[in-house]
C-alpha cells in the first residue's frame, strides 16, 4: 500500500492519500466504512465542547475506567 500524507504549513499532517485500488481493498474488506464520512452535527459538538470544558475546570468529576467497569459488573 504506498500512502501519502499530506501536511498544512505547521507540518501537522492533515490527510492521507492513498491509490483507488487500495481504498477499493478496504471498502470490501470493511463496507461501512462509507458510514464513517459524514461529520457531527453542530450540537453534538457543542455538547462535546461543554462537557470537555466542565471537565477542565474540575477533574474530580473523573474517574478511571476500572471504577466503571466494577459498577456496571455490579
Amino acid at each position: 500500500m504506498s500512502i501519502q500524507y499530506l501536511s498544512n504549513e505547521h507540518g501537522q499532517i492533515t490527510a492521507v492519500q492513498l491509490p483507488i485500488e487500495d481504498w477499493e481493498k478496504i471498502k470490501n474488506r470493511y463496507p461501512e466504512v462509507e458510514l464513517l464520512d459524514s461529520s457531527l452535527p453542530e450540537w453534538h459538538k457543542e455538547v462535546l465542547d461543554t462537557r470537555l470544558q466542565s471537565l477542565s475546570e474540575d477533574s474530580t468529576k473523573t474517574q478511571p475506567l476500572s471504577m466503571l467497569i466494577k459498577e456496571l459488573d455490579q
